[in-house]
């Protein structure tokens, strides 16, 4: 065998896992970027908030759609060639936006280029990585890694926000463009598919042979998995929940957030600067939900933090002002805390109920949850455009986390084998 360790006492299973979390942090950070240029685009070029939301909207919408695909691809292909190729569309979509002059443009480039590209490195990418190099401390990683998502908005949003603010979104722009092309590089060197490949056993774990590539289309697979995955109730509740936690996360406050801000009279650093504090509590938040995933039902955790997040939604409307006062600091540790901490339960009910196609599930879960922040984007910016405020988005917003709650709480944890979907065609729901 060749070597099976990158130095004594390392498992490659975490250098793996570091490179994913360099490409979760760019993805998320070029994801983040919209919010800090709503207004920038506004001033410039005349358009709506509804009509710029409209660009947003396509991004969350195509990011979450392409999930599901992308952890077929994975399978396919491989995760280095799918990883390398989206960090190309994201750089090609931000880097061309330079030249844009319609709203159409806007659409075309950062609502479907960057929003498949993104969409390749989504929390399906987590579900992939995870499931194929961890067995003890799954759920930790899982959590970790869906922390860099936060941090990749603690590191580019403020910078984005004083660029655009100081040298124009144009700038920005080109920023986010050469930050993906820069991680080419370290996927392609450091990325490695499965443990088997360099005489491994996952981390934890008993040693597997590597999966037989799949037969059939990365579509076919996908689409199989859905079929099967519809048939049970199990499934609607998780997406229905999730499509919720998009909705409110990355649709509304992620999008949202500044710009609402603003019409407060707070300045658009300062609010960027208050949605990286949001970042910086989601890495603790997610951390630890993850840990407890691996220790608590992760039904009673989704319950939870949908119903607190709900709480501070309610609240919302009532706290902004001019400058950042302590309740709204309240809010945002508060907030942060809970903004992904609902993946790691999520993902780890994907495993549980649906075995080794959970990955590819999560995929279409993922999906109804930027369905959820599309749809949230678009009413919210209209919404605005119609009131003059968005005190009815916040309000809306925070009486669907309730009902989220109430959703998790629903979802039925297997007693036997999990439901499975294989290659060629959809499978039946294994027998309870």
């Amino acid at each position: 065998m060749t070597q099976t360790r990158t130095r004594p006492g390392v498992h490659r299973a975490w250098v793996v896992a570091a490179v994913s979390f360099v490409a979760l942090v760019g993805a998320a950070g070029f994801r983040s970027a919209p919010g800090a240029l709503i207004a920038p685009l506004q001033e410039e070029f005349g358009w709506t908030r509804g009509t710029i939301s409209l660009a947003v909207s396509v991004n969350l919408l195509l990011f979450g759609l392409t999930a599901p695909f992308a952890a077929a691809l994975m399978e396919r292909f491989g995760v280095r060639r799918v990883i390398a190729s989206a960090l190309g569309l994201v750089a090609l979509g931000s880097g061309l936006t330079v030249f844009m002059t319609t709203s159409w443009q806007l659409v075309a480039l950062w609502g479907v280029l960057v929003g498949v590209g993104t969409g390749s490195m989504a929390l399906a990418f987590v579900a992939t990585v995870t499931g194929r190099w961890f067995v003890k401390h799954r759920g930790l990683v899982t959590g970790v890694l869906t922390a860099g998502s936060a941090t990749g908005q603690l590191v580019f949003l403020p910078v984005i926000a004083w660029l655009a603010e100081n040298s124009g979104w144009r700038s920005a722009s080109l920023l986010i463009a050469a930050g993906a092309l820069v991680v080419v590089p370290l996927v392609l060197l450091l990325m490695r598919e499965h443990p088997a490949d360099l005489g491994l056993a996952p981390y934890g774990g008993e040693p597997v042979p590597r999966p037989a590539q799949p037969t059939t289309s990365a579509a076919r697979r996908a689409l199989g998995a859905l079929v099967t995955a519809s048939r049970t109730g199990s499934f609607w509740l998780l997406a229905g929940g999730f499509a919720i936690c998009g909705a409110t996360t990355n649709g509304l406050v992620g999008t949202h957030f500044i710009p609402a801000a603003h019409d407060h009279g707070m300045p658009s650093t300062t609010a960027a600067g208050l949605l990286a504090l949001v970042g910086v509590f989601d890495i603790v938040g997610t951390i630890f939900s993850g840990w407890l995933t691996d220790r608590v039902d992760p039904r009673l955790l989704l319950g939870a933090y949908y119903a607190l997040r709900g709480v501070s939604l309610l609240l919302l409307p009532e706290l902004f002002a001019g400058a950042a006062h302590p309740s709204m600091l309240v809010f945002i540790v508060f907030y942060g805390l809970d903004w992904v901490a609902t993946v790691p339960p999520t993902v780890a009910l994907c495993r549980e109920v649906f075995g080794e196609s959970g990955p590819v599930v999560f995929g279409w879960v993922f999906a109804s949850h930027q369905i959820g922040a599309a749809v949230a984007a678009t009413a919210a910016g209209l919404a605005r455009d119609h009131f003059g405020n968005y005190t009815s988005a916040w309000w809306t917003a925070g009486l669907l986390c309730v009902g989220a709650a109430a959703l998790s709480l629903g979802v039925r944890r297997p007693a036997a084998d999990p439901v499975t979907a294989h290659d060629d065609v959809p499978a039946e729901a294994a027998p309870r």
